[in-house]
């Protein structure tokens, strides 16, 4: 009988030994899993509106596959994404608990009241966040202060072709990735009263004596480039533009899929 007694004080002793190396082995290694482990995204738990509506006017095909984009952004960086093609939301309380408003293709006059626009300079005076998608810079080309907001005002374009653009600025996380020149079919946009703060970020390259020009003089205000991408905080906000994503197509391609994706999660960041 004694002998059994020993052998099972035995087993404790050996099993209690056992369990405290293994809380040493977790202790010594959870920090290590938690390192490799990826950060949680940014965006997680935001809320972010896609607003869609054009004013009297062109009106792009590709709204429906930014769309489609954006609500792919959503599900996979788990943040919570409402699309609004109706102006009015500009002038109610709903619109200050969006932490970023996508102009997502819209273009022409689109606000019905001042309080309408009220409500989008609070929004960006609140510190919050814009970002323009393509044609948004042709978006009320008539009030000054969104001008300046989104970093200058459509002007016009060539036809749609191939050319390059170029990443100068490659510290910025919307163009990490990006070859440089990356060929791209677009509409390259010339835009007309800037705003000189922006920070650019890509630039459109009509250099080759294959580029297809306008009726309209194309500007030497850069050279032979143009910028395209760009951020910039204004009035207290933060914005982001790209011209680039004419056709639907793109907004399904990995780069330019991460080229926006980057540049919502640098709104939101601190």
């Amino acid at each position: 009988m004694g002998k059994l007694n020993l052998k099972y004080v035995t087993y404790i002793r050996t099993y209690k030994v056992f369990i405290t190396i293994l809380l040493l082995l977790f202790s010594t290694l959870l920090p290590l899993l938690q390192s490799c482990s990826p950060p949680p995204s940014g965006l997680e738990g935001k809320k972010v509106l896609v607003f869609t509506e054009n004013g009297e006017g062109y009106v792009h095909d590709n709204i429906q596959a930014s769309v489609d984009m954006f609500l792919k952004f959503a599900e996979d960086e788990h943040f919570t994404l409402h699309v609004n093609a109706n102006s009015a939301i500009f002038a109610t309380p709903d619109l200050q608990t969006y932490d970023v408003i996508v102009l997502s293709n819209t273009n022409n006059d689109v606000f019905d009241s001042q309080e309408e626009r009220d409500g989008l300079v609070k929004f960006v005076r609140s510190g919050k966040g814009v970002l323009g998608v393509h044609i948004a810079c042709g978006m009320e080309r008539d009030w000054d202060w969104f001008k300046q907001m989104i970093g200058g005002t459509f002007d016009f374009h060539p036809q749609l072709q191939e050319f390059p653009v170029w990443v100068v600025d490659s510290l910025h996380p919307s163009v990490a990735g990006i070859p440089s020149p990356w060929l791209i079919k677009d509409e390259l946009y010339v835009m007309k009263e800037m705003n000189p703060t922006v920070h650019v970020l890509m630039v459109s390259d009509f250099s080759s004596p294959d580029f297809i020009p306008a009726a309209t003089p194309m500007p030497n205000t850069f050279g032979k480039v143009f910028p395209c991408v760009w951020w910039n905080t204004f009035d207290g906000g933060r914005q982001w533009f790209s011209a680039l994503g004419h056709l639907k197509e793109y907004y399904s391609d990995p780069v330019l899929m991460r080229h926006y994706l980057e540049g919502l999660k640098w709104l939101v960041s601190n």
